[in-house]
C-alpha cells in the first residue's frame, strides 16, 4: 500500500513539473483518443451503446464504462461530460439501472429528458449516436435505498422516476422484505418514462404498491393530495423520497410535514443550487489564482468557479451544485461564503467547493 501511494505521488509530481496537471498519463490523452478513446486516462470512458426513445422528449442510454469505473449505488448520480461544439460540457444525471446490471453485464442506464434551450440535453437528443465515447465520473449522491429494510414511500414527477427506477429495480431483485409505494405525476399519459418497466416490476414484486397519476388529462389540474397520501397504509412509519419538480416536493413535504413525518425521513434527490439568505453581506474582492498566476476581480455576484471560467482558466468540476466535490480547490488566504448555507469560511488555508464559494474580500486559490 505505501509503494502505491509513494509511486501515486512520484506521478502527480512528475506531471507538475513536466505537464503542470497532476495525472501525466492524461497527457497522452489526444493521441489515446484517436487510436481507442476507451483508453483515455483523464476521465472513464463510457461507449454509448443503445439509445431508447422513452417518450417524445425522453431517452434512455446505454452505456459500457471502462471496467476501471468505480461502480455506483441505486439512486446515485453521476457527472458526464461531452464535446457540444468543441467545448467540454459536464452534466449530472441519475442512473437509471439497478447496480445489478453493471455487475452483470458492465453497463448501466442513464435517462435524460430534452429541456427547453437545454445545451447539453438537446445535442444529446439531437447529435448523440450510438458508438460515440462519453466521459462518466464517480458516482455520488445519499438517495439511497434504506438499510435494513423499512416501509417506503416514492413520490415523483416526471423524469424525477429516473432515481427511482434503479432503487425498485434494486429493491426487487434483492426481495425488499418491507411495503413500497410509488405515487408518480405525469402530465399525460404519454408522458409516462418506463412505464412497462414500472408495469412489469408491480406485476413481479408483490411488495410494490404502484399508482401514476396524470395530472393534465381533466378540466382541472390533478396534483398530489390529502387523499392519496391518506391511502397509504402506515404512512407515519415510512422513508419518504421525494424526485420530481420543486412545486411537487414542496407540495409532497407541506403534506408530510401535516402528518407528523420529521425531515430526517424525508429524503431528496435535488437538481437546483438552494440559495441561502445572503442578507446585507459586503461581498466580492480581488481573486488570486495562483497556480496560474493570474488576478480578477469580483463583484460578489458570482462564484469562484464561474470567476474562473470567466478568467479563461478551466478548473475541474462536475455537478456545480455543492454535491460530488469534485472541484474541491485549495484556498491559501481570505474568505469565502458558502452560497448554500450562508457560512463564512475561516481566513486561512482549507479545501472549498468553489462552484458555491463566493469571495468575501481578497481571496486566494490554488489554480
Amino acid at each position: 500500500m505505501l509503494a502505491k501511494q509513494t509511486q501515486s505521488r512520484t506521478l502527480h509530481w512528475l506531471g507538475r513539473q513536466l505537464f503542470n496537471r497532476d495525472d501525466p498519463a492524461a497527457f497522452f490523452d489526444p493521441l489515446l483518443e484517436r487510436i481507442n478513446p476507451m483508453w483515455v486516462q483523464e476521465y472513464t470512458p463510457a461507449r454509448v451503446e443503445q439509445i431508447i426513445q422513452e417518450t417524445p422528449d425522453t431517452r434512455t442510454l446505454v452505456l459500457k464504462p471502462s471496467r476501471r469505473w468505480s461502480g455506483f449505488r441505486a439512486g446515485q448520480h453521476v457527472n458526464i461530460c461531452i464535446d457540444v461544439g468543441g467545448i467540454r460540457r459536464n452534466r449530472t444525471f441519475s442512473l437509471s439501472s439497478s447496480p445489478i446490471l453493471w455487475q452483470e453485464q458492465g453497463r448501466v442506464t442513464l435517462t435524460i429528458k430534452r429541456l427547453p434551450g437545454g445545451r447539453v440535453t438537446n445535442w444529446i437528443h439531437d447529435e448523440l449516436k450510438p458508438g460515440t465515447v462519453i466521459g462518466i465520473g464517480d458516482a455520488f449522491g445519499d438517495f439511497l435505498v434504506p438499510e435494513p429494510a423499512q416501509p417506503v414511500l416514492f413520490i415523483s414527477g416526471g423524469s424525477g422516476i429516473t432515481p427511482v427506477l434503479s432503487q425498485l429495480e434494486t429493491m426487487a431483485a434483492t426481495d425488499y422484505r418491507a411495503p413500497v409505494t410509488l405515487l408518480y405525476f405525469v402530465r399525460t399519459g404519454d408522458d409516462i418514462i418506463a412505464g412497462e418497466k414500472l408495469q412489469a416490476l408491480s406485476a413481479r414484486y408483490s411488495a410494490l404498491t404502484l399508482k401514476i397519476i396524470a395530472t393534465h388529462e381533466t378540466e382541472s389540474p390533478r396534483y398530489l393530495s390529502d387523499e392519496d397520501l391518506d391511502a397509504i397504509p402506515g404512512i407515519k412509519a415510512r422513508q419518504a423520497f421525494l424526485c420530481g419538480p420543486a412545486g411537487l416536493m414542496d407540495l409532497a413535504r407541506n403534506l408530510l410535514h401535516q402528518r407528523g413525518i420529521a425531515d430526517t425521513d424525508i429524503h431528496s434527490a435535488v437538481f437546483s443550487v438552494p440559495q441561502a439568505d445572503l442578507g446585507n453581506q459586503a461581498l466580492g474582492g480581488q481573486v488570486r489564482f495562483t497556480g496560474s498566476k493570474l488576478d480578477v476581480g469580483s463583484e460578489g455576484d458570482a462564484t469562484l468557479l464561474e470567476i474562473a471560467e470567466a478568467a479563461g482558466l478551466s478548473p475541474r468540476h462536475g455537478c456545480r451544485m455543492g454535491i460530488c466535490h469534485q472541484c474541491s480547490c485549495r484556498k491559501t488566504a481570505g474568505t469565502v461564503i458558502n452560497r448554500l448555507t450562508g457560512q463564512s469560511s475561516g481566513p486561512g488555508e482549507e479545501n472549498i467547493q468553489i462552484c458555491i464559494s463566493v469571495p468575501k474580500g481578497p481571496v486566494s486559490i490554488d489554480i
